[in-house]
């Protein structure tokens, strides 16, 4: 049978974005102490390493620095502080395995850049891409930006460079620009540029055009529609493909008529609780029972009376 050690690093390498490169010495450093540390320091650490094995893609905030930072701690064979303590309180529980192989399948499909199958019409992507690698304007701008900086500074390993990222409600990390630093000098010049050809960046001196794109974040699923696309929601985007991701996440059903069918049980409960009394008060028991309870409630003589006991235990009071 694989140790816990063996099953964590096979969780590890089968995440996408090379999660195992950079986080998978943080888990060998865990299982090290994990036999030694005592029960309420087990259990915490124990549920920030589930988190590391969780997709990227749903992590709130860097885990592996927090974790990192923990281990620190315990390795001295000290409790960790009061402050990293309450941050793993707060975590969710981390997401089942469900969730977690559904999410690193669409993190795959993200990571190559694949989103056919959540959208239909490809060919405006297509069309759009054909014409800026072709556009004489874009090659004279790049150009222009080659030269007035090194834009080898400013690759990533794969040699590409992206444009500063947009958040939610359009928030940004950053939005201030010292043109006496190079890299903001070169960031501004470099994102007004995407701006101009609808880029998130250039791959060597390859243009990268934004796609529409559906990506999990942590607290949602959102949906990137480039300004350059001519949108028609009924025929590019695969919606039910679309709710099937969003939902993978959601436990129980939601709508104005469950909440109106909630309200209306709460309000049979505490009439039944008042029944309950009067019954206990006339001495009501076996048939007469129910169906009294049944005319308080307005329900049929014939109800089954699990539906009563259900209804009991749904919204039984709890005692002060």
């Amino acid at each position: 049978m694989p140790s816990s050690l063996d099953q964590n690093l096979k969780k590890l390498h089968a995440q996408a974005f090379d999660l195992a490169d950079w986080t998978e010495p943080a888990i060998r450093r865990y299982h090290a102490i994990a036999a030694g540390l005592e029960e309420t320091q087990s259990v915490l650490i124990r549920k920030l390493c589930d988190w590391l094995l969780a997709p990227f893609s749903l992590w709130p905030f860097n885990l592996h620095e927090v974790f990192e930072a923990c281990l620190s701690t315990l390795e001295k064979r000290k409790k960790m502080t009061p402050q990293q303590q309450l941050i793993i309180e707060l975590l969710p529980e981390p997401p089942d395995e469900s969730v977690c192989a559904a999410v690193t399948d669409h993190e795959f499909q993200v990571q190559k850049g694949i989103y056919e199958n959540l959208v239909k019409t490809q060919v405006k992507y297509d069309q759009n891409e054909f014409a800026i690698r072709n556009d004489p304007d874009l090659r004279r701008q790049w150009d222009s930006i080659k030269a007035a900086f090194d834009v080898k500074n400013y690759c990533d390993h794969k040699g590409v460079i992206r444009r500063t990222m947009t958040a939610e409600r359009n928030l940004r990390s950053t939005f201030s620009v010292d043109l006496r630093r190079p890299k903001d000098a070169f960031q501004a010049a470099f994102d007004a540029f995407c701006l101009r050809w609808n880029l998130y960046g250039m791959k060597h001196d390859e243009p990268l055009l934004l796609k529409l794109s559906v990506n999990l974040t942590p607290f949602g699923t959102m949906i990137h529609i480039p300004a350059y696309w001519s949108f028609d929601p009924k025929r590019d985007i695969r919606w039910p493909a679309i709710a099937k991701l969003h939902r993978i996440r959601v436990h129980g059903r939601q709508g104005s008529a469950l909440a109106e069918g909630v309200a209306q049980r709460r309000q049979n409960a505490a009439k039944l609780r008042q029944l309950d009394q009067e019954v206990r008060r006339l001495g009501l028991k076996g048939q007469k029972r129910h169906e009294f309870l049944c005319k308080g409630l307005g329900w049929v003589a014939g109800t089954d009376p699990k539906r009563i006991a259900r209804l009991r235990a749904e919204f039984k009071e709890k005692p002060e």
